[in-house]
């Protein structure tokens, strides 16, 4: 269950983790579909990046030992290589390169990693997201759980259970 209630999504996530802590938000659904659909689903969702994480990304976000650049005007730019992908079940990214413009260290995500881990749950599917290194002491943590408990619990689920995710809209200079 997140903030807003139960909901009908195919799957479960369990958003922002920390190292070792438990999930700052979770949602508990019923499936649609089998459940290995559910996880194929999933998968293919995380993968479309675009349909879900706002901003401007450049470069293919499907394909292992691929890099693709994320960047929201000039508050956020960062770099991941895609270091995992099996269908149905993990994905995972290792951040090259990063500027966050609202903390003290600027590349304060460089090294850490981003994972997407989906498994069958008795009701249909967990996704469950880590950001391994951005932990509660590190400044960027305060402010990046929220954001990604949105993209993770609301546009991400929304994505895998309606096909719609919840990116900012495009933004026109």
């Amino acid at each position: 269950m997140n903030s807003r209630g139960p909901t009908n999504s195919p799957c479960s996530t369990a958003a922002l983790m920390p190292q070792s802590a438990p999930p700052v938000s979770r949602s508990v659904v019923k499936p649609r579909s089998s459940i290995a659909r559910i996880c194929t689903e999933a998968f293919a969702a995380i993968t479309n990046v675009r349909s879900w994480w706002s901003g401007e990304i450049d470069g293919p976000t499907g394909a292992l030992g691929a890099e693709f650049t994320y960047r929201y005007q000039d508050i956020h730019r960062s770099t991941q290589q895609i270091t995992e992908l099996v269908p149905g079940r993990r994905i995972a990214w290792h951040v090259t390169d990063s500027y966050l413009d609202f903390v003290e260290d600027k590349a304060e995500w460089i090294g850490t990693d981003i994972t997407f881990d989906i498994a069958p749950a008795a009701d249909g599917a967990e996704v469950r997201f880590t950001h391994v290194g951005l932990v509660p002491e590190q400044p960027c943590f305060d402010q990046c759980s929220p954001a990604w408990n949105f993209y993770i619990g609301t546009s991400l689920r929304n994505r895998i259970s309606t096909g719609r995710g919840e990116p900012n809209e495009k933004e026109t200079v």
